[in-house]
């Protein structure tokens, strides 16, 4: 390919980006185009401006057989910084792709959370093999993060960060950051200890720069911090940065020292990741990413599935015990469905408000009371509302007044119970240590179909309506 007809290749797409910031598909049309006639050095120019999250979603889009020849024309572009923004399936299949020196020396270039996440899913011998072809102190140092367990502060935590004594002056801390090679590459505050390396206070990167250089880091720092305990979990370091509008924040081992830091980047990758979690435990749908093996979302949807067979039966069982009632009105059988239905998607509105409730901390002990006479209340006004409409259109188009009070009075029994349950199920489990996003919607659901037809079928045979 001449210079000329690389160039229009590469100027030919007006942005790589939509709207959305999500690369478009002509664009990565153009460079699998190009991987495939073998242009290596096309695809290379097309891909090398974009921001390395960009470049992780490319290899991402690219389906899964026409990666590997795309990571070979790109491979000098596949730094640390693009395996830390990669989806982990994808990141898992390069990385054992590449060596154990590769991989360190790809690690090496991160900061120490960043090179963890990329180490901690090898297989153990990789990671072994790994770990020793690092240098001696980021070995240590992510040795060191492994040995935490997953998703707490010591797994997120970076070890780079920047303290100095009380006794420094404004002058010392200028000096030191002008003359000291090895920084952070970003930082907001500077943290103060004493001797023994426990946090005293920080000090925002703003206040320094105005400070007169004879003033004491002492005497301008802010005492009051927010320390997290080297073993809580992400989610609630997520919740503090939250709750107290941190940018970053210290963490401490057992003894108070300071060991790292936690900064807000890697706290908006936990919110999302948490909450896109909560909302696939609901669904029963495993990790649901859509570059998981189709083996492991089998295995973690079907058990889910088969648990819903279980309370379907139940509900089966409950109608078999009215199979006399609905061969007398065959319209009960046309309605009861309604009922469970109407009052299952009650029971999943107040069980969704519930367990976000509980993950964002906004549910404890001292309000559980008021939760649930809360939704006890929007119950009974939902239940009666939902009641009123289907009592009338029942009643009317079946010409049967007795039949609409009968299926209205079901339903806003049932939906007064799925209130009751979407609220309960979830607390019960939480307090019994459980997961209230992986197994509530299970036990809700069963409350909802069976007592719904339970409610319907039996009004319905203790009020002489079918004679």
């Amino acid at each position: 390919m001449s210079e000329t007809e690389l160039h229009d290749a590469i100027a030919a797409p007006e942005s790589e980006l939509d709207e959305d910031d999500r690369l478009k598909p002509a664009f990565v049309s153009a460079v699998l185009e190009a991987v495939e006639g073998g242009d290596f050095a096309v695809a290379h120019a097309l891909v090398e401006p974009l921001h390395p999250a960009d470049i992780a979603d490319l290899v991402e889009l690219a389906p899964s057989e026409d990666r590997p020849a795309l990571v070979s024309a790109i491979a000098d572009l596949i730094d640390g910084d693009v395996l830390a923004e990669m989806n982990d399936y994808v990141r898992e299949v390069l990385v054992d792709a590449l060596t154990a020196t590769q991989v360190a020396d790809l690690a090496s270039e991160l900061d120490t959370d960043d090179a963890v996440a990329i180490i901690e899913d090898m297989e153990p011998e990789d990671q072994r093999e790994v770990l020793r072809a690092l240098d001696p102190d980021d070995r240590a140092a992510i040795e060191e993060a492994l040995s935490y367990p997953e998703e707490t502060a010591g797994r997120l935590m970076q070890r780079e960060l920047i303290a100095v004594p009380e006794h420094w002056t404004v002058g010392d801390v200028l000096d030191f950051l002008r003359g000291e090679e090895e920084l952070p590459t970003d930082f907001w505050e500077i943290f103060v200890v004493d001797p023994a390396h426990k946090p005293l206070g920080t000090c925002a990167l703003s206040w320094i720069l105005r400070t007169p250089r004879v003033v004491r880091i002492a005497d301008v720092m802010k005492r009051e911090q927010t320390l997290i305990p080297v073993d809580m979990d992400q989610e609630e370091v997520a919740l503090r940065f939250q709750k107290y509008a941190l940018i970053s924040a210290a963490v401490v081992d057992p003894n108070g020292r300071l060991v790292g830091v936690i900064t807000v980047d890697d706290i908006v990758h936990i919110i999302s990741e948490e909450a896109g979690e909560d909302i696939l435990r609901l669904s029963g749908a495993g990790e649901g990413d859509i570059n998981e093996p189709v083996l492991d979302s089998y295995k973690a949807r079907v058990r889910w599935l088969i648990a819903n067979l279980g309370t379907a039966l139940v509900a089966a069982t409950i109608i078999t015990l009215f199979e006399g009632t609905i061969s007398k009105m065959v319209a009960l059988a046309a309605l009861m469905p309604i009922v469970a239905g109407v009052g299952g998607n009650a029971g999943t509105q107040t069980m969704a408000v519930t367990v976000r409730a509980l993950a964002m901390n906004q549910l404890t002990q001292s309000n559980t009371w008021r939760a649930i006479r809360r939704e006890i209340t929007i119950a009974i006004l939902n239940g009666m509302s939902v009641a009123l409409v289907i009592g009338i259109a029942v009643g009317l188009f079946y010409g049967h007044p007795q039949l609409g009070a009968v299926i209205a009075t079901a339903m806003l029994a049932n939906i007064l119970i799925a209130g009751l349950a979407g609220v309960i199920v979830p607390l019960t489990l939480d307090r019994f240590d459980a997961d209230p996003a992986v197994a509530s919607s299970v036990f809700v659901t069963m409350t909802t179909d069976s007592m719904g037809f339970l409610v319907f079928l039996g009004l319905a045979t203790i009020s002489g309506l079918v004679g």
